[in-house]
């Protein structure tokens, strides 16, 4: 049994072209028995959690990665970040991209990828259809990639297409990746996860070419082969390039980064002369409730607050209620008015913070309400600012955080 992991899959997240949703995807490579599968939609990781937790369900290793393509002539590039610090940099480069263009496109070029693409392991895709020149401008990628990253970052990936002339079509891109120094790497360049979805890809080209069905002509896909196979049906397609097989199931092997790995990070707030975010949530905490009970804390209060420290500290979040905190008290030191609300009102500290004002004193708070280690979830407190002078608060934050 030939193992094969497919590295090039177009959800339906690259709007108008892929014709499957990343649950489909995933389940039929379970059901093929591939070693892994990345969704590598168009300038985007919209797919990727979808795709991650659809792998997750039925036991398919995913591989998180996306396609990279260009404004400037250069090769559509597919790219698969190695560890959490690459997957960041990757997601800079299609900011860069996307807040230079309308909404929903994006222009990249090849230096930006030579900026920022260093962790990425990184395979120019041959064009499906060759225009004049596309081989040097092809080898030429290859050139500058290897020459920035080094020839184990880089491959060079190769799609059949179905044609009479797929064999010699193959010895030449194997001659092209040997003359630069690169693997070759076999991927399906696929559309739609069965043959039987291809009615379906014709109708979203058509719509996207803003052609009808009946005169899309050469728009369309000339058959239905961009869909999933095995690993035998792949080693069969690429027989006279074995190796380019078994690349797929070393990368996939390499690429063991995981959007598991990924956590909110709380932006560093200024905690003085504290020793931790935590013990500066205590002392604002402990200051704003001497402000509350200038004649002391009442001990329904001390109980209420020594429990949600216990549970902020345990799951780390203090950076958030110091941040939250900042933000109303910069509101209110220019007059405007703000309110905590929501479940955010069941806390002890939020109303000695003076982010809320229900008086756990006066009333019994459920703060498990708003925050349980059990649910695994992040707080959400609620602040509403007068409509008049939200956009001052709204500068303050862009000020600050960017």
């Amino acid at each position: 049994m030939t193992s094969y992991a497919e590295l090039a899959v177009a959800s339906n997240f690259t709007f108008l072209t892929g014709a499957s949703h990343p649950e489909e995807w995933a389940a039929t490579a379970a059901r093929l028995g591939l070693a892994g599968l990345a969704l590598t939609d168009r300038n985007s990781f919209a797919g990727s959690v979808r795709g991650h937790v659809a792998a997750r369900e039925v036991g398919l290793r995913h591989v998180v990665g996306c396609r990279l393509g260009f404004v400037d002539g250069t090769p559509d590039v597919l790219a698969w970040p190695s560890d959490r610090a690459a997957y960041g940099r990757l997601c800079r480069l299609l900011t860069l991209g996307n807040r230079r263009a309308e909404k929903g496109d994006c222009r990249l070029e090849l230096p930006d990828l030579l900026e920022w693409g260093s962790g990425v392991v990184l395979a120019p895709l041959v064009p499906r259809r060759a225009a004049p020149g596309a081989p040097a401008r092809l080898a030429g990628t290859l050139d500058r990639l290897r020459e920035s990253f080094g020839r184990e970052w880089i491959r060079l990936a190769v799609q059949p297409l179905f044609g009479p002339s797929d064999r010699r079509r193959l010895a030449g891109l194997a001659s092209v990746a040997e003359t630069t120094g690169v693997r070759l790497l076999a991927v399906g360049d696929l559309l739609h996860h069965v043959p039987e979805r291809r009615p379906l890809a014709d109708v979203v080209a058509a719509i996207r070419e803003g052609v009808t069905l009946a005169t899309a002509g050469r728009l369309l896909e000339a058959n239905a082969e961009r869909h999933l196979r095995s690993g035998e049906e792949m080693a069969r397609l690429f027989r006279d390039q074995p190796r380019a097989v078994s690349e797929s199931v070393a990368l996939t092997e390499r690429l063991t980064f995981s959007l598991e790995e990924l956590r909110y990070e709380y932006p560093e707030e200024d905690i003085g002369d504290a020793a931790s975010p935590q013990e500066a949530l205590v002392r604002l905490t402990r200051e704003g409730a001497a402000k509350r009970w200038p004649a002391g804390v009442p001990g329904k209060v001390e109980a209420a607050l020594a429990h949600e420290f216990a549970i902020i500290g345990e799951l780390g979040y203090a950076p958030y209620f110091l941040t939250v905190h900042d933000i109303v008290r910069f509101a209110r030191s220019r007059g405007i008015l703000a309110q905590g609300r929501g479940s955010a009102a069941n806390s002890a500290v939020c109303f000695c913070l003076g982010i809320t004002e229900v008086d756990p004193e006066r009333g019994d708070l459920l703060f498990e309400r708003f925050i349980s280690p059990e649910r695994k979830e992040p707080p959400d407190i609620d602040v509403d600012f007068e409509h008049e002078r939200r956009e001052e608060v709204i500068q303050y934050i862009y000020e600050k955080y960017g």
